[in-house]
């Protein structure tokens, strides 16, 4: 038997599961329920090893050894033999939401559970373990034990604090609280020791092993249960003035339809779309971090291919391989069960941004734009106006190449109006000064209203072609947008606009430009050919011979391994089921039909073309369906009592780790991008603020400088620091001054020493060599006349003047002055015979008379002499005992 332990963090509760390893093909999974202490289990592990021994009172060989110690389960799988455990056996902290750390697979190992006594060979099966191996783990799969990376946060924090009033019902409470599923400020019972937590089932959509978990679903404990998203999760650290803000940016990719680029595109039959990725930008303030009391922000928008039935042939070996329709879809069924999915999810209006191509000489995109249109237009009729599909074409390629046109601009105009109609999410009221002093855009701020803040209903969703370049860049302009709107809404800010060439803009850029390359990298084998910096046309010359490098890689990939990488995603996520007796994976001529249900079977219940949405949908928009109270989103949700004081809720303990021994240097807050450390000016006198707008030779560190040149940097920085000082000459250096006061350890590793200024006094004038450090303009923020005027030089003369002669009667009169003057200064005598000590003769401090009578009641107190308590001591003691307790 395998034995498989699970601990919480703090190690203090366990739970245990036995696998039976004698079964050769079938899961067998004992899990008792029971919740452990460390001494409870210890005892146990110590009977079944003082059991298993070989032979009684043979004390050498032990009947219990450790086989793995991993973080998590990712789930169990069986292709033609028995089943395999992978285990999380690596992680890395990558983001922390509200105290929720987010983390990265590192790597992973696969077990084999089966003996090896009654293990039935299969030749096919090494085969098999190799394809599914080839899904990477540990390249951007992430998980938390206490978020659910599944939802939004708009999800998180308000439809988990939902079930209040149904909850009323089953428990009896002195009084109404606030109700938090992740924290311990709960739904108090009689006895107040007990809350409780709620917790959904996660969506299905972008958990990728959910198909891995299904074998024990249903079997073991919820807690054993760890779901993995597949994207992109990074996280920044924005210092205004000291204040620390976490820009967080997470990617979920739809494990429904997932592929690679030529082998995916268009819509399946579900209404799937190829490269689905739901982008969430979290901002939050981390100088407290709880749900309850802090204030979050976030925004989501999603891309996604054009949700028809099309395809690219890749057998030409063409770089632009012809587009082709291939089914008729006269009343937009495909489209329209895809357009039902995001008006559950997100409400409405959904806004389709469509960046493709409208003007070529040989029809080639320009054929997705026309069905689109088609397919918004009938799907249109039946909706209600107000709550219509808003389709949005824009042919950025052209304007792109125009000289006349700025491509942002025009975005920024687009994202403005997005922004206004969606809202964003914000777990807070307004605050009093923008009420007092509200601005324009605010007031036409789009959304859903409530006493606790705002709510984002609908989405935009932006496609092109690959849904890759021209969308990340146009995602990223509308990220921009929403994120001065989130700053002001936390009051951040006094308007909700924010400038490019920022440190706050630099910061959010570089978070997207990794979040494009990593998506491109999944989905189309290359880092991002056209930027920001593309668009805004100041990229270096040297990027374009980048960008045909990354063309290049992309054309390799898309021939030659992107059909393996299918292979491996189609039997990672369960597509395909390996069967005795049927085709091999590898034997298929095509994955069509794993993908499209309706080719194998055909469904009994067809769908209307008119009223093609979800029953109940229309009734609850624009507000999205899945977080409105009704009988259907209560059955997605399980109610569990806590004890109040258990670790499982405790946000300070998880964050601290009071019992692991931890530096500062692998602390994950100080480690993190910061924007003072890494994008501010490195000027002293410069205006602290991320908001200011700098020059490009100001700038603390490029946007696109990779990541051996941020080694680099770093080294510099290190060896700069540790260098010291010439001995004989003043060195005049310049360093940067942290007006955070929060990251003091990186003051020394910033610091840059420049070259030293040699002084020579000649006379009355003073020369100073050609090598001068810095203006008085970088330095002062100033700049300060070449020559003072000739009255300001008489001042200054006589001011010195005055100094000296003032210093020489404090020395006279020091001599001459009697013992009887210097009373109430504090005289120091020495009272060493050696003139090196320092040890001096000085007079005890004179306590008062109302000190002496207070110490001296304590002396009585102490020994059992109490004095009698006044009027007013009465009054404080019984204030005291009702602010505390009653």
């Amino acid at each position: 038997r395998y034995f498989l332990v699970g601990s919480n963090p703090a190690e203090t509760k366990y739970r245990v599961l036995k696998i039976d390893r004698t079964e050769p093909k079938d899961l067998v999974i004992i899990d008792d329920k029971h919740v452990y202490t460390q001494q409870e289990v210890r005892e146990l592990l110590g009977r079944l090893d003082l059991g298993n021994r070989t032979k009684i009172g043979q004390k050498g060989s032990s009947g219990l050894s450790r086989a793995v110690s991993a973080f998590g389960i990712v789930g169990f799988v069986r292709f033609l033999e028995g089943y395999y455990i992978v285990l999380i056996t690596k992680r890395r902290k990558m983001a922390d939401i509200g105290g929720h750390a987010i983390y990265k697979i590192e790597d992973t190992n696969m077990i084999y559970i089966p003996n090896d006594s009654v293990r039935v060979t299969h030749p096919d099966e090494a085969r098999y373990l190799r394809i599914f191996q080839n899904v990477d783990l540990s390249s951007n799969f992430y998980f938390s034990y206490s978020y659910d990376l599944s939802h939004s946060l708009q999800y998180n924090l308000t439809v988990l604090r939902m079930p209040l009033e149904t909850l009323k019902t089953e428990t009896t409470q002195t009084r109404q609280e606030s109700f938090d599923i992740f924290e311990d400020e709960g739904l108090s019972t009689q006895g107040g020791s007990g809350i409780f937590g709620v917790c959904s089932k996660p969506y299905e959509k972008y958990v990728w092993n959910g198909k891995l978990l299904e074998a024990v679903k249903n079997t073991v404990h919820r807690d054993w249960l760890l779901y993995i998203i597949h994207g992109f999760c990074g996280q920044s650290k924005l210092l205004i003035y000291g204040r620390p803000i976490y820009v967080t940016l997470i990617a979920r990719r739809s494990s429904k339809f997932a592929g690679t680029r030529f082998l995916k595109r268009g819509a399946s039959s579900e209404g799937d779309v190829a490269n689905e990725v739901e982008t969430e930008q979290i901002l939050y303030d981390a100088s407290v971090m709880s749900f309850s009391a802090g204030s979050y922000s976030s925004y989501v928008q999603v891309r996604g291919s054009v949700p028809l039935y099309w395809s690219q042939d890749i057998s030409t070996m063409m770089p632009k391989p012809p587009i082709t329709l291939d089914q008729a879809d006269p009343f937009a069924h495909v489209a329209a069960l895809h357009f039902d999915q995001m008006l559950q999810r997100f409400g409405s209006p959904i806004i389709i941004l469509n960046l493709v191509k409208e003007r070529e000489k040989r029809k080639h995109e320009r054929i997705l734009s026309e069905e689109l249109v088609a397919a918004v237009t009938y799907l249109n009729q039946f909706l209600p106006p107000e709550h219509a599909i808003i389709y949005i074409p824009w042919d950025m390629a052209k304007y792109t190449k125009s000289k006349l046109c700025n491509v942002l601009d025009r975005l920024n105009v687009i994202a403005e109006s997005v922004v206004k109609k969606t809202g964003f999410f914000v777990n807070r009221p307004d605050s009093y000064c923008s009420i007092l002093r509200p601005d324009e855009k605010w007031n036409e701020l789009g959304g859903y209203v409530v006493s606790t803040g705002r709510l984002q209903t609908g989405v935009l969703r932006t496609n092109c072609v690959d849904c890759l370049d021209r969308t990340n860049t146009a995602q990223f302009m509308v990220g921009k947008c929403a994120l001065a709107y989130q700053l002001y809404s936390l009051g951040l800010i006094d308007k909700p606009n924010l400038q490019f060439d920022t440190d706050a803009v630099r910061l959010f850029e570089e978070l997207y430009e990794d979040h494009g390359d990593t998506l491109s990298l999944q989905y189309g084998g290359s880092q991002l050919v056209h930027r920001v910096k593309t668009y805004r046309k100041i990229a270096p010359w040297t990027q374009h011979s980048k960008d045909i490098m990354q063309t290049l890689s992309r054309y390799y990939s898309n021939a030659f391994s992107d059909a393996d990488r299918q292979d491996s995603i189609n039997l990672f996520l369960g597509v395909f089921k390996p069967t005795e007796g049927k085709p091999h994976l590898w034997e298929l001529p095509t994955d069509f039909y794993l993908h499209h249900k309706n080719t194998l079977s055909l469904s009994q219940t067809r769908r209307s073309y008119t009223y093609w949405w979800t029953t109940g949908v229309l009734k609850h928009l624009p507000l999205p369906f899945d977080e409105v109270t009704c009988a259907e989103n209560r059955h997605k949700l399980t109610v569990k009592k806590f004890h109040k004081y258990e670790e499982e809720i405790d946000i300070h303990n998880e964050f601290f780790r009071p019992y692991e021994l931890s530096s500062f240097d692998e602390t994950f807050c100080l480690a993190m991008t910061n924007s003072t450390r890494d994008f501010m000016p490195k000027n002293v006198g410069i205006d602290p603020s991320p908001f200011t707008v700098r020059k490009p030779e100001e700038t603390g560190k490029s946007v696109l400088g990779n990541k051996s040149n941020r080694e680099e940097t770093v080294l510099q920085r290190k060896t700069a620091a540790s260098a010291p000082p010439p001995p004989s000459e003043e060195a005049v250096s310049s360093s940067s001054e942290d007006d955070s006061g929060t990251d003091k350890e990186d003051e020394g590793a910033v610091s840059q020493r420049s070259t030293p200024v040699k002084v020579t006094d000649t006379g009355d004038n003073t020369k100073i060599t050609e090598n001068v450090v810095q203006s008085t303009k970088d330095v002062y923020g100033v700049n300060l006349s070449d020559v003072p005027s000739e009255e300001d030089l008489a001042i200054y003369t006589r001011f010195v003047e005055l100094g000296q002669s003032q210093h020489k009667q404090d020395k006279s009169s020091q001599q001459f002055c009697s013992k009887h003057h210097l009373d109430r200064v504090i005289n120091l005598i020495p009272i060493s015979s050696f003139s090196q000590d320092n040890i001096y003769e000085v007079q005890p401090p004179r306590a008062d008379r109302k000190s002496i009578e207070i110490f001296h009641a304590h002396i009585q107190a102490g020994r059992g002499n109490m004095q009698p308590l006044g009027k007013d001591d009465f009054f404080m003691y019984r204030e005291y005992i009702r602010n505390r307790y009653l």
